[in-house]
């Protein structure tokens, strides 16, 4: 397994990311938004969901934008969630919205749980929650497979996970998705050193059967201050074996931009991937806590979906 100081080498020997741009966002005055998904089609217009909080507080909830004139606002109508972190997947001809839920710690004093909730629907007008993960579990995701099973890609942190490491199972439906399921998934090995955690953001099912993840991988310094990577792998769902992590770009890549606090300036936040057909991706990130940007980059699935058909 490589360090983030090692994979960030490595990144920078490649083709860098170029063309970075921030995304305006109105209607939620004095209230940043990040930490969004990339723009999604609902009832034939494309939608952002975005985290949308103000800068001293962690009370979080999720919009969904629509552009108007180059900007983006708050659909009209629309419902607004308490949550955290959003990101969608379709399965079966539905969406799946989640995110993170924040609650009281059941047995700390004054101190905040968390973990991941699922909605589906036809659309974003009429969605029902189906599914809450594990206490204390963000960054868990689903994804429809080219045989029409469900891969589920978790996130334990603790005795099983550390700081956090990726696992990986598959169910048949989601009426099959359950908190044991969940908790039993096998970790993926040798992706992080114990020192330093990641999480899956989004995946993306390859022309020849294999998963794209897009995740990131971040760790500490010295000081206290948080770095994170936006990163990639391909994963078999069949046999489980996956690819090395790779880092495909860092916070300098983008435009300069404030931060939510200052152990928080090198932060990317991977929410979403859009696939070009001239062999380019769009990566939507959330940055530094504080704000929201899409840069261009050389298509980072591509070398996975040539590894010959599943």
């Amino acid at each position: 397994m490589n360090t983030c100081e090692v994979l960030l080498e490595d990144f920078l020997n490649k083709e860098q990311p170029h063309s970075a741009q921030e995304l305006h966002f109105t209607g939620v005055p004095g209230k940043d938004v990040y930490n969004i998904t990339a723009p999604f089609e609902d009832e034939g217009e494309l939608v952002i969901a975005g985290r949308v909080e103000s800068r001293d507080s962690e009370q979080s909830e999720v919009y969904f934008f629509v552009n108007r004139d180059g900007k983006w606002q708050p659909r009209e109508n629309a419902s607004v969630f308490q949550l955290q972190d959003p990101f969608y997947t379709r399965i079966k001809d539905e969406l799946v919205l989640g995110g993170v839920e924040i609650y009281p710690h059941p047995t700390i004093k004054d101190a905040l749980a968390w973990r991941t909730i699922f909605y589906k629907g036809k659309n974003l007008s009429n969605l029902e929650m189906f599914f809450k993960g594990p206490d204390g579990m963000k960054d868990l995701r689903l994804i429809e497979l080219a045989d029409g099973s469900i891969g589920v890609l978790t996130r334990p942190q603790g005795d099983k996970g550390g700081r956090g490491k990726i696992g990986f199972t598959t169910i048949s439906s989601l009426k099959e998705l359950t908190v044991s399921v969940v908790d039993d998934a096998p970790l993926l090995e040798g992706q992080f050193i114990d020192e330093e955690w990641g999480g899956a953001n989004e995946a993306h099912l390859l022309s020849n059967g294999l998963i794209g993840v897009l995740g990131h991988i971040a760790s500490f310094d010295d000081e206290g201050n948080r770095h994170y990577y936006p990163m990639v792998f391909s994963l078999d769902p069949v046999s489980g074996e996956h690819s090395a992590i790779e880092i495909i770009g860092q916070r300098s890549d983008f435009l300069p931009g404030p931060a939510k606090r200052p152990d928080l300036v090198d932060v990317v936040f991977s929410g979403g991937l859009i696939r070009n057909e001239e062999g380019t991706a769009e990566l939507y990130a959330g940055l530094s806590d504080a704000s929201a940007q899409k840069i261009k980059m050389k298509d980072p699935f591509i070398k996975y979906e040539q590894q010959g058909e599943k």
